[in-house]
């Protein structure tokens, strides 16, 4: 082999290697753990943030993903490993709740930066001391690592632009003013899930961002990002957006998410699939829905606090009736709820939801196919502005169908929504029976019953709404009045 073809070879892999974080880490991970780098679908979504903070398109980064998921490794160790590959003066500080934890990466990031094919491709990028806390390369770039709650001081991310400067740019060295990356804060898990309930500790965190981590920014064009599962509503990421929700960019990966088809997907089924998932949710919602899913739950001031009742086999009894109740949607952000249920005098048993924001010409033959596969006797469709053409156009698939049995009730709802889902929260929890697994076949549904509030913002009312319904119609409901309801 000739030096020309060692040189292509080496020009070839490095640039292979600067073309991607991602591709950075495959090759990295193999020669210093001799093993590949197993890719999930949110390993290549990260790394496209991450390329565009390289690129300057992205200032401020969160990423919200479940714990144990390759985010350090390719997030913080391989990034920052990247970073020197892109500019040997780059520098960087990192953060997380444990001064232990982040030294341990920057231990990683060194033993990337000394194995011999790093120096071969990226030379000058050599660390000159072994001292995880603070140390430089041999071109002057360097990484703090310090915990969260640590003193950050003495030590700035990322380079002064030469528009900051008030010199002569001549002076200026050219790798500085010509870099488009150089540096950056980067906090991973800057609370740790024991401490997210406690409102001193969330409080310290907090501020201490406001108040220090967000300011050792060497320019306002230095990036920080903030790589966590969340924890809490108000954890670090919930008060930046609370409180500067348009200058963050968020990448949000819950665990389980649905497809193009319409199908639930675990997102790394290497580590978690989705039985194993559904069982951690079973054990612990609050824990799946915070963790794994990036959906904090508040642990006070849900309406249906007490949960649900769930049951293994449907219920049989002398005169139960099979019924649907239909919550059509009024605009184009609602929900179409449609729940079909058995009624017993023990309470209502769920044998089918659906919830969607689809047109109607899928909820139509949707909400008829199922009246007729679960042998629905009566079907309560909410008649208030588009409804009663939505019952209609229910009905007629249902005769042409051969389902002569459904019957169709129009009804008008005038009621205030809110009141009635407060009022009647407690009949919801004590009569409604889902069943097991209910959260894994109705995911969205699940979602916005088991975060709706009391009191505040709910994003969307129709899935409690809906529920709301089928205990209203109950024979013994002391409220029901058909002349109020029926048209």
């Amino acid at each position: 082999m000739t030096t020309a073809d060692n040189i292509s070879e080496v020009e070839i892999t490095k640039n292979f290697c600067k073309s991607s974080v991602l591709n950075f880490t495959r090759f990295f991970f193999v020669e210093n753990h001799k093993r590949k780098f197993v890719v999930g679908r949110h390993h290549t979504l990260i790394s496209d943030y991450l390329n565009r903070v390289v690129s300057g398109e992205i200032k401020r980064l969160i990423i919200n993903i479940a714990p144990r998921f390759g985010k350090t490794e390719l997030a913080v160790k391989n990034f920052i490993s990247y970073g020197f590959a892109i500019n040997p003066k780059s520098k960087f500080i990192h953060l997380s709740y444990s001064d232990g934890l982040v030294r341990s990466n920057s231990a990683g990031v060194q033993e990337i930066c000394r194995a011999d094919k790093y120096r071969q491709l990226f030379p000058g990028t050599t660390p000159t001391s072994r001292n995880t806390s603070s140390w430089y390369n041999e071109s002057g770039g360097g990484l703090y690592a310090v915990s969260s709650g640590g003193q950050v001081t003495g030590f700035g991310a990322g380079l002064v632009d030469k528009e900051e400067i008030n010199t002569n740019l001549d002076e200026l060295d050219t790798a500085t003013q010509n870099a488009q990356f150089g540096g950056a804060i980067i906090i991973d898990d800057p609370i740790k899930p024991d401490d997210a309930l406690s409102p001193v500790i969330r409080d310290k965190v907090n501020q201490k961002f406001d108040t220090t981590i967000r300011n050792r920014v060497n320019s306002r064009n230095t990036p920080i990002i903030i790589i966590m599962q969340r924890l809490h509503e108000d954890d670090l990421c919930g008060y930046l957006l609370k409180n500067e929700p348009d200058k963050w960019t968020v990448l949000s990966l819950p665990a389980v998410y649905t497809n193009e088809q319409g199908q639930r997907e675990a997102l790394w089924s290497f580590k978690l699939d989705l039985a194993e998932l559904d069982e951690l949710n079973r054990v612990n919602p609050y824990v799946f829905e915070t963790q794994y899913m990036q959906n904090p739950m508040p642990l006070h001031g849900l309406m249906y606090e007490n949960g649900f009742k769930t049951y293994y086999i449907t219920p049989f009894e002398k005169g139960q009736v099979v019924k649907n109740y239909t919550d059509t949607a009024d605009t184009g952000s609602d929900y179409l709820c449609s729940i079909t249920y058995i009624e017993t005098t023990r309470g209502n048993f769920i044998l089918d939801v659906i919830y969607t924001q689809k047109p109607m010409e899928y909820t139509e033959p949707a909400v008829a196919n199922s009246l007729s596969r679960f042998n629905v006797d009566t079907a309560y469709i909410e008649s208030n502005n588009g409804g009663r053409g939505f019952a209609r156009n229910v009905e007629r698939i249902l005769r042409e169908n051969g389902n002569s049995k459904t019957y169709i009730k129009w009804f008008a709802q005038g009621k205030n929504k809110q009141s009635r889902i407060y009022t009647h929260s407690a009949d919801v929890q004590n009569l409604v029976y889902f069943p097991q697994g209910w959260e894994s076949l109705f995911p969205e549904f699940a979602r916005d019953i088991k975060n709706y509030m009391k009191t505040g913002h709910n994003a969307h009312d129709d899935a409690p709404d809906a529920l709301t319904g089928t205990v209203e119609f109950r024979p013994s409901a002391s409220n029901v009045n058909a002349a109020d309801y029926f048209v």
